[in-house]
């Protein structure tokens, strides 16, 4: 079997916005989904999600997020049997709490960004390995590959995605 080179491999399109710095303060509503769709984090009953241990398990990472990246905060969010939306805010460029400090002769441009992609990544590693641990399917995927991600511009924007991730368990049964 011979290893493939890089332009051998798949292009895969990217979905983020051409020119944004997703290190850019600012608003995202994001979406996160489960490899296959196949529920795993509850279900919904009378137009109401009711997690169950995995589930619970999710959230418990997801509001932990601020606690890791102390300039990023978090909205509304819903978390349905085989997905999650989540409004995450990203306040200034974000870096990890548990980061050294720069050194201040340090140029600007060269510190490590804590980008949106960064924070996804380190919630769908944790929560993966969570998973995995009590599941005990090691190295199982759990997640699709990547995450959807919408800018938010303005506050008409964000109150219509609160709302819809307010009505997105009566809207799914």
């Amino acid at each position: 079997m011979s290893l493939k080179t890089k332009s051998q491999l798949p292009n895969r399109k990217s979905i983020r916005l051409q020119g944004w710095d997703y290190s850019n303060p600012g608003m995202y509503f994001v979406t996160i989904v489960l490899q296959e769709r196949k529920p795993k984090f509850g279900e919904i009953l009378n137009k109401t999600v009711i997690l169950n241990e995995i589930g619970k398990l999710i959230e418990k990472w997801w509001i932990s997020i601020p606690n890791r990246y102390n300039n990023a905060s978090l909205d509304s969010y819903i978390i349905m049997p085989d997905h999650l939306h989540g409004i995450i805010s990203i306040n200034e460029s974000v870096r990890a709490i548990h980061e050294s400090p720069q050194p201040i002769e340090e140029d600007i441009h060269s510190r490590r960004q804590m980008t949106l992609s960064k924070i996804m990544g380190y919630f769908k590693m944790n929560t993966t390995k969570q998973i995995n641990l009590r599941q005990q399917t090691p190295g199982n995927q759990i997640w699709q590959r990547g995450y959807y991600d919408r800018i938010i511009r303005n506050e008409d924007e964000l109150h219509n995605i609160q709302n819809y991730i307010k009505q997105n368990p009566t809207a799914s049964h």
